[in-house]
């Protein structure tokens, strides 16, 4: 069974035995009532809590048939990388995954077949998450796959907030439109390190947003509200 790294940087199982989907559904029905409350939009930057993750996946629709393969996310405090905050784990996949996505993430047939199900890994994914704002390079891939798997496995919308990191770099530099984690990565001398796996991508992505919120703060944007409102200027 694939293992996950969890909260404080503990090893769980990915698997949440004995649970039924219906419990699952009002468990996560209930941490969004919780989300919900918590205005993130004015919580200083420096002191906001996010979760950066990535997922890789077999394509870009879900609705036509795409599917999550793995998932890796690290939490931030503020500007601090809780690197003992880990979480990662592939997910079970039963059909054959496109030869160019082996190649390009290195997840292969057999290591999907044996790990654990989408909705166990997503219920200890949301767990780990609790109640930080989410973030995620290009983030609409992760918002599409999110919300459509909230939807099939969960019988419920997927209502976490996820900020685009486009949102910080182009207050800074309006030339970059749609830019490659890689090409931010060489702008701030960030070493590439396991490029195309999904904890190592949410590692770069976390340097990338500590970079990113340290600059739009000598802007003058305290929080998330002021970052969305000088994006809405340029």
């Amino acid at each position: 069974m694939q293992l996950l790294r969890g909260i404080q940087g503990k090893r769980v199982h990915g698997g949440i035995g004995g649970i039924q989907n219906s419990q699952q559904m009002a468990y996560l029905r209930h941490l969004q009532k919780e989300i919900n409350k918590d205005d993130a939009l004015n919580t200083p930057l420096d002191k906001l809590k996010v979760v950066v993750f990535d997922i890789e996946t077999t394509g870009f629709s879900p609705e036509r048939g795409d599917a999550i393969l793995s998932i890796g996310a690290i939490k931030m405090n503020g500007l601090t990388i809780l690197e003992e905050q880990q979480f990662y784990s592939l997910i079970h996949y039963e059909d054959e995954i496109p030869q160019e996505i082996v190649q390009l993430t290195g997840i292969t047939n057999d290591s999907v077949r044996e790990a654990p199900p989408i909705s166990n890994v997503l219920m200890n994914f949301f767990e780990f998450v609790q109640d930080s704002t989410l973030v995620a390079h290009h983030a609409t891939h992760e918002r599409s796959f999110m919300q459509y798997v909230s939807s099939k496995h969960f019988k419920t919308l997927f209502k976490h907030r996820i900020v685009d990191t486009s949102f910080l770099y182009k207050l800074i530099d309006r030339d970059f439109d749609n830019v490659s984690l890689e090409k931010l990565c060489i702008e701030n001398n960030i070493p590439i390190v396991e490029r195309h796996h999904a904890l190592g991508d949410a590692k770069m992505t976390a340097q990338i947003w500590r970079i990113y919120v340290e600059k739009v703060i000598e802007l003058g944007c305290e929080t998330l509200n002021d970052v969305y409102n000088q994006f809405a200027r340029i």
